[in-house]
């Protein structure tokens, strides 16, 4: 089964206010198998437009990444960071064919 992955880019504008929402995602997150791959690092913008946090979160499938943004659970998060953050999110399938060698 191919992997699945949020890929997020996006701007706080209030640091307080947003841990609500970490706090609020934890639990959908945990339940439907998300794991951390990325989280605010360092970065270099090289090309194109950027936001000022990046995150790549994992998930065991595509089908599981989508079922984790549409529940309710993370319907309710996401209330919290729209208030105090503008961003991006594509959830995307993962690729497992050949690799340049």
């Amino acid at each position: 089964m191919t992997k699945g992955y949020w890929i997020a880019r996006v701007d706080v504008t209030d640091p307080e206010k947003y841990k609500d929402y970490i706090a609020a995602n934890a639990q959908p997150l945990k339940k439907y198998g998300a794991r951390f791959l990325v989280r605010s690092g360092r970065f270099e913008n090289h090309e194109g437009s950027t936001r000022s946090r990046n995150v790549v979160i994992e998930f065991p499938s595509f089908q599981a990444a989508l079922d984790c943004y549409q529940s309710p659970e993370y319907q309710a998060a996401i209330k919290l960071r729209q208030a105090v953050s503008t961003g991006d999110i594509v959830i995307i399938e993962g690729y497992e064919g050949p690799q340049p060698s």
